[in-house]
């Protein structure tokens, strides 16, 4: 059978521009909020409205990319919020951009985001299957885009902040999302689509359902939610509020927050490639709670205990080389789990159900840091982060995180025929 690598190669591409412009705008956002408010409640608050439309479009978008098509929503999708992010710099330069437009503009770009996520997401056992590629493989290269965007992006996202100012910073974040659309629509052909008839649709509201059902069936799904839920409101924390008023009050400003993501993106790439090779030979749950007890709590206590850049940096480095064993798993669960012509719903209501809480992890974590100290906020969520991130070890539904047994081969049939009994 003949390899087709572009599909894969298109889903790739758009998945690490798309997203590398999403860490452009990760870094520029707060350090603009934070220059033009100085208020760290603020930067909290713009925050939350960013993290807030991502788990609304994931949760109520992810029947209208089952019906409408995964191609061509993760093109509209990319089309859409790249006109949103270039508002902003426009209105900034011409009539002016209030705190309240802003807000709303944040909220709109983030609206389709994980919607166009999900159908890439979507698309890649079929691309894999088009390219001859492992699935595992696949997810692991998926992820490693994902990390690859925060080595390239973070960084650059500061060296540009710094050099250009953040606005010209959200206009380069633009034409990502118009690259991320063009390279799906030219190498992912509109016949690669699920080889599962979908069905007739029952309505909107009754698809939407139909996925809730299936999570609720699930319970180990449910339990990856929950944590990731937590987890996802201790890190938002730290992205969108702590890191950078560190970074801005003692570090030297957008070039050293975008050196500490760059770092945790980096080592990230590496974990994500290092487990697509050995990832199946290792324990599951073990895995998952070591990896994530190593990249959650450290860099908040680095954080907090303020030693050089250049600790902290080694500090977020390591995190992310153990980060980078966390989405492979998780995705690998849900791939085993989930049917094909659901995949958009269902990923879309687990997408919502884990970044649910990061608004109120932006807002508590600007209102902690006004109230309290950034040093106190980072060493109380540090500890609570490592204490959820254990609790896979008590069992429940962790206890059926293995992978599923390999199916049964026939058995040949060792009864007697004719010939051995000698009739005939």
């Amino acid at each position: 059978m003949s390899r087709r690598w572009g599909p894969l190669a298109g889903l790739l591409t758009a998945h690490t521009v798309s997203l590398t412009g999403n860490m452009l705008t990760l870094i520029a956002l707060p350090l603009y909020v934070l220059a033009e408010t100085g208020s760290p409640a603020a930067t909290g608050l713009a925050g939350a409205f960013a993290t807030a439309p991502v788990v609304l479009g994931g949760a109520f978008g992810g029947v209208l990319v089952d019906r409408i098509g995964y191609r061509r929503a993760s093109v509209l999708a990319d089309l859409v919020s790249g006109v949103t992010v270039a508002a902003v710099p426009l209105l900034h330069a011409t009539v002016g951009l209030p705190f309240p437009a802003l807000l709303g503009l944040v909220f709109v770009s983030g609206l389709l985001d994980t919607p166009g996520q999900t159908a890439r997401i979507a698309l890649l056992p079929e691309a894999a299957t088009a390219a001859g590629v492992p699935i595992e493989r696949a997810i692991g290269w998926f992820e490693a885009t994902e990390r690859g965007a925060r080595l390239i992006g973070a960084p650059v996202a500061g060296l540009l902040v710094s050099a250009l100012g953040a606005l010209p910073v959200l206009a380069v974040d633009a034409v990502t999302f118009a690259v991320s659309a063009l390279a799906v629509a030219v190498l992912v052909p509109a016949s690669l689509r699920p080889a599962a008839d979908p069905g007739q649709s029952a309505g909107y509201w009754r698809d939407f359902a139909a996925g809730l059902r299936f999570l609720a069936r699930e319970p180990l799904l449910r339990a990856m939610v929950l944590l990731v839920l937590v987890t996802n409101l201790f890190d938002a924390t730290k992205s969108n509020v702590l890191m950078p008023v560190v970074a801005a009050r003692d570090l030297g400003g957008a070039a050293a927050f975008g050196l500490l993501v760059g770092a945790m993106g980096g080592g990230a790439v590496v974990g994500s490639l290092l487990f697509s090779a050995v990832g199946h030979r290792l324990p599951r749950r073990a895995t998952f709670v070591t990896a994530f007890a190593v990249a959650g709590a450290p860099p908040f206590w680095a954080l907090a205990a303020a030693p050089p850049l250049p600790v902290i940096a080694a500090v977020c480095l390591v995190s992310g080389l153990a980060a980078g064993a966390i989405n492979p798993l998780i995705g690998a669960v849900k791939l085993e789990r989930v049917p094909a012509t659901m995949r958009a719903r269902v990923y879309g209501v687990i997408g919502a159900g884990a970044w649910a809480a990061m608004p109120v992890g932006a807002v508590g974590a600007g209102l902690a840091a006004d109230r309290f100290g950034t040093t106190a906020t980072l060493v109380t969520v540090g500890a609570g982060y490592l204490l959820v991130v254990l609790t896979p070890l008590l069992g429940g539904p962790w206890r059926h995180r293995r992978r599923p047994a390999p199916p049964e081969q026939p058995q040949p049939d060792r009864s007697p025929t004719p010939a051995a009994t000698g009739a005939g």
